[in-house]
């Protein structure tokens, strides 16, 4: 949504709705259960948590649009990891501990925004245009950081002889975690600094046009924004005591828990990048998926790293088999679609059908 459309409701309703519904669970000391009530306190809670975190992606395109490519796009990524990072760490450390929680989460974004988001944004752009076109300097560093980040997190583990896989040892994880850490903060000074001219649309339209957006409007969506990461972040327990009673009622796999977490936070970024798909900015769409992948794994693995060595807790970062040849295959055909700088629908296709494999194996493994 542009910058320069009134404030939609939604916008600042679902913001004050979390407030209220916080201050309402913290004052009655409400403990969700299996029940009539609990199932339309788990309607009401899902139907303001997806509202309040499309509205913090709102608030994040409006002040992206002031400050222009690729600040704009990386300001987005970092405000979804926030609210991935609350949520995976809260259900983590909660009454059942899932180890395998941020494996599992990092592992769907990984395949949703590769294959899925990946895949639809290049098959309507195909649809309509037939071909697209983008930086494929750029795209090589998105894939050169999350090939690197993606190996040592996910599958090293598996390999390691200090600690017997798929965990590392105190020491290897604080040193994973320092790697990831610089090597997405290098990515950070090459994206915005060094080589700002390998993630802009190559028709040079840089500036996101924002200039016009007043300082009122823009100071209201940054209390917005940071109100709906606070809200997001307090009710993340309350989503996870949902996530777990969904799971057990419909005897969902764990690795359900993940899935359902890494849609909830790519829903609002995934209708963006789609959006600029069907726009012909194949560009930005790229800026957003693989940019949420990266950030994904440089951000969310440190910081539950150090949550749970704080807490003491477990953490399971390794992939099976079949996940390890999933991610391969991933890759493999991300070095092929984005080798050329040119995309058509077969392209968007390939990778949709990979994202329907890792959806069906998640449910018969």
């Amino acid at each position: 949504m542009s910058a320069h459309s009134p404030m939609p409701r939604s916008a600042w309703m679902f913001p004050a709705l979390a407030v209220l519904l916080f201050a309402a669970v913290s004052a009655t000391g409400y403990v969700f259960t299996l029940s009539l009530g609990g199932l339309v306190f788990a309607i009401v809670l899902l139907v303001i948590l997806f509202g309040t975190v499309f509205a913090a992606v709102h608030h994040s395109e409006v002040i992206a649009e002031r400050i222009g490519e690729p600040f704009g796009t990386l300001l987005l990524t970092l405000s979804v990891t926030i609210i991935e990072v609350a949520l995976i760490t809260t259900i983590m450390l909660g009454d059942k501990p899932a180890p395998e929680l941020a494996r599992d989460t990092v592992f769907a974004v990984v395949m949703i925004v590769c294959n899925g988001l990946v895949g639809l944004c290049i098959f309507i752009g195909g649809l309509r245009y037939r071909e697209q076109g983008f930086q494929v300097s750029g795209a090589n560093v998105y894939l050169s950081g999350l090939i690197a980040l993606a190996t040592i997190t996910l599958i090293m583990p598996n390999y390691t002889l200090t600690a017997p896989g798929p965990f590392y040892s105190t020491l290897q994880l604080g040193f994973v975690d320092l790697v990831t850490i610089v090597l997405y903060g290098v990515f950070l000074y090459t994206q915005t600094v060094l080589h700002r001219d390998y993630f802009i649309n190559q028709t040079g339209d840089e500036e996101g046009g924002g200039s016009h957006l007043s300082g009122k409007m823009l100071a209201l969506s940054i209390v917005l924004l940071l109100i709906s990461l606070l809200t997001v972040v307090l009710l993340a327990k309350k989503f996870s005591l949902v996530v777990d009673a969904v799971a057990a009622l419909i005897g969902a796999p764990p690795a359900f828990a993940g899935l359902l977490v890494a849609l909830l936070i790519l829903m609002p970024e995934g209708v963006s990048a789609i959006a600029a798909a069907r726009k012909n900015d194949l560009q930005k769409s790229i800026n957003l998926a693989l940019g949420s992948s990266l950030a994904t794994i440089g951000l969310t693995i440190p910081a539950v790293g150090i949550a749970t060595y704080a807490f003491d807790q477990p953490l399971v970062l390794g992939l099976n088999p079949q996940n390890t040849a999933l991610l391969f295959l991933t890759f493999l055909l991300s070095m092929l679609t984005f080798g050329t700088g040119r995309t058509n629908v077969l392209f968007g296709l390939v990778h949709l059908v990979v994202f329907a494999v890792y959806v069906f194996m998640v449910f018969v493994p």
